[in-house]
């Protein structure tokens, strides 16, 4: 039954991606440029790419963008994930959310645990949802971890979550 689903799914997804830090840039952003790569190697398409810092209005206003943007199916946000005072993605996007997907998150710090960082994964607040039939994914912006989440949670499943969406 899944494999009929991802048979089904939309082959080219067209994403945003977005880096929250206050430091990074075009030339140091890794994890940024990993994403681009990973999604353009499985024929999905960045539309658009941007660095933002870790401030509230900067990264909804970034995030809403790409929410309003009929052509976006999927924005992929890294970094500002964790607990420290300036780490904010995670408030707002829960703010933007209509439906969370807790799984993506759960799954997440368990394969982190296991096969990344070991207990320090409890410090990550990874997390995913829906929000004007466009899915957000916030994940934290080491390479690593983007590694992680893109190969074994998201490039999986981002065809069959967008032809849910399209339902």
């Amino acid at each position: 039954m899944l494999e009929d689903h991802r048979k089904k799914s939309p082959k080219k997804i067209v994403c945003k991606v977005i880096t929250v830090s206050d430091t990074r840039t075009d030339e140091t952003d890794k994890s940024g440029k990993k994403i681009k790569e990973l999604l353009t190697q499985q024929g999905h398409e960045c539309e658009f790419y941007e660095i933002v810092p870790d401030e509230r209005l900067l990264i909804k206003r970034a995030v809403k963008n790409g929410l309003h943007d009929p052509n976006i199916d999927a924005v992929i946000v890294n970094g500002g994930t964790g607990i420290s005072k300036r780490d904010v993605t995670i408030e707002v996007i829960q703010s933007l959310l209509e439906k969370e997907l807790v799984g993506f998150g759960e799954i997440f710090r368990f394969l982190s645990y296991k096969e990344d960082i070991g207990s320090a994964a409890i410090l990550s607040r990874a997390t995913a949802g829906t929000s004007l039939e466009t899915v957000v994914f916030a994940i934290p912006g080491s390479t690593g971890a983007v590694k992680l989440a893109m190969e074994r949670l998201i490039l999986p499943e981002i065809g069959h979550i967008v032809m849910e969406l399209r339902k």
